[in-house]
């Protein structure tokens, strides 16, 4: 097995941060509106665990398609990207299926990883 680049665990990191960040403005938003109960945290400890596991899944196909010729670096990504994108389909499923779980405390964690990747360029230094 190969050791997981540090890059690769800074910016998984960094995408936790944001999500937990944003899950907790989440919750509060939820308490303001009183409708705040125990699915409202489960459904978005579920998502956001699954939205960050997608991006550090996704840091370590990029890692791991490093060195191989085109073609395999293709059918690879391809391949890493249809597995990661069916999890998440798979845990949207059972998220919203399930009365355990709050439907959109489910869903809107999804795109925290995207939404912390925006803000990105306001911390990203460039250090050469």
């Amino acid at each position: 097995m190969r050791k997981i680049d540090p890059v690769v665990i800074k910016e998984t990191t960094y995408v936790a941060i944001w999500t937990i960040i944003l899950s907790v403005i989440m919750q509060a938003v939820f308490l303001i509106i009183q409708k705040w109960d125990y699915t409202v945290l489960l459904g978005n400890i579920l998502s956001g665990v699954v939205a960050v596991l997608n991006f550090f899944l996704l840091g370590l196909t990029v890692q791991f398609s490093v060195g191989k010729d085109e073609k395999d670096i293709k059918n690879y990504a391809k391949l890493s990207q249809m597995l990661r994108l069916l999890l998440i389909a798979v845990v949207l499923c059972v998220g919203v299926l399930l009365d355990c779980f709050n439907t959109w405390t489910v869903i809107i964690p999804v795109i925290f990883p995207r939404i912390a990747l925006l803000f990105r360029p306001l911390f990203w230094r460039n250090k050469q």
